[in-house]
């Protein structure tokens, strides 16, 4: 793609972001992004705004504009650039690096699902989401079941049924249901090390499941970010429910490697739980995988906790990808290694 000075492009070795601004309307540009990308702030060239950075270590750049104007201050996608991911806080733009590709079976085959809304009435207040199965099974039909924290944005924005329903046409996983659980109204209450909810998922939603439909053998149990800490609260405090964990991106906080989130509201629930990971033998061996974005702020703490769990002779997996702390990063991590999770746990 050639550089030029009227649209964001990528070089070989360099990055050109472009915002046009003939009229001279913006007193300042600083550019956010999902990776370290060096350099931040944009300097005015002819009729507009340009930044030069050498191509990051990641693979694909998520960003967004910070305009400063006379009225005050704007966060933009890059109107140079067609290409926009969405997600819960509104759509990015994004730019391919040099080998960048997206994953095959976002254009395979996939069998046809269907979705059905759940609530549950819980110790820890009213649990929503969906439940997703292949279309042509019926609610007798005994299958194995994956769950899923956040589930319903993991669904929309990291295409997960996409994925599930692509892995099982083409035989790679089995048939299986998905139930997507939506956080609630205080996700960082719910999902921070949250005994209230993890026993409302083992207690009530579980047996309400099972109730419904006709489920084999335990689930596995997934979540991004707060949501994989979350999952692995769970199973520490209900061993023998779970079949497998599969962890993207956790926030598995420390004072060692997490010292900018000490102003995190429940920092004391996540570091207090995180500790006993590192202090407490696992009460149980079931397969685990954790993974992350190499360009994250997570990375450490994950690497961290999988090594020590490794070490201490658990089934641990690991799996990274050169983004950040995005919807895309956990997409492009479900092919291979949640494909090899499910087989492993459900084998």
């Amino acid at each position: 793609m050639p550089v030029t000075t009227r649209a964001t492009a990528v070089q070989a070795d360099r990055l050109v972001f472009w915002l046009p601004d003939p009229d001279e309307l913006v007193t300042s540009v600083r550019l956010w992004s999902e990776v370290p990308v060096g350099d931040d702030s944009f300097v005015r060239v002819d009729d507009g705004w340009q930044l030069d950075v050498p191509i990051p270590r990641a693979h694909r750049v998520e960003y967004l504009y910070t305009l400063h104007h006379e009225h005050g201050r704007d966060m933009i996608t890059d109107p140079t650039n067609p290409r926009s991911v969405d997600g819960v806080f509104g759509a990015h733009s994004w730019l391919p690096m040099p080998g960048y590709a997206e994953p095959d079976w976002l254009d395979a085959p996939r069998l046809q699902g269907h979705v059905t809304p759940v609530h549950f009435d819980t110790v820890d207040g009213l649990v929503t989401g969906e439940l997703w199965a292949p279309a042509d099974v019926w609610r007798g039909t005994p299958l194995p079941l994956l769950i899923c924290h956040d589930g319903t944005q993991m669904a929309r924005y990291g295409r997960l049924t996409d994925f599930l329903a692509a892995a099982t046409a083409s035989h790679r996983t089995p048939l299986l249901r998905v139930l997507l659980l939506d956080p609630g109204a205080d996700r960082n209450g719910r999902y921070a090390a949250n005994p209230r909810y993890a026993n409302a998922l083992v207690a009530d939603i579980l047996p309400a499941i099972n109730a419904q439909v006709c489920c084999i053998g335990k689930p596995v149990l997934m979540g991004q970010s707060l949501g994989a800490l979350a999952a692995l609260h769970a199973a520490r405090r209900h061993p023998g429910t779970f079949a497998g964990l599969f962890l993207q991106s956790g926030s598995f906080f420390t004072a060692q490697f997490d010292p900018q989130e000490r102003g995190y509201s429940h920092w004391a629930d996540v570091t207090g739980f995180t500790s006993t990971l590192y202090r407490n033998a696992a009460p149980e061996r079931i397969p685990t995988t954790f993974v992350c974005g190499t360009q994250e702020e997570n990375l450490a703490n994950n690497v961290a906790l999988a090594t020590h769990l490794a070490g201490s002779g658990g089934d641990v997996g690991w799996g990274e990808v050169p983004d950040g702390h995005t919807w895309t990063t956990w997409r492009d991590l479900l092919d291979p290694h949640l494909t090899r999770l499910l087989m492993e746990a459900w084998r």
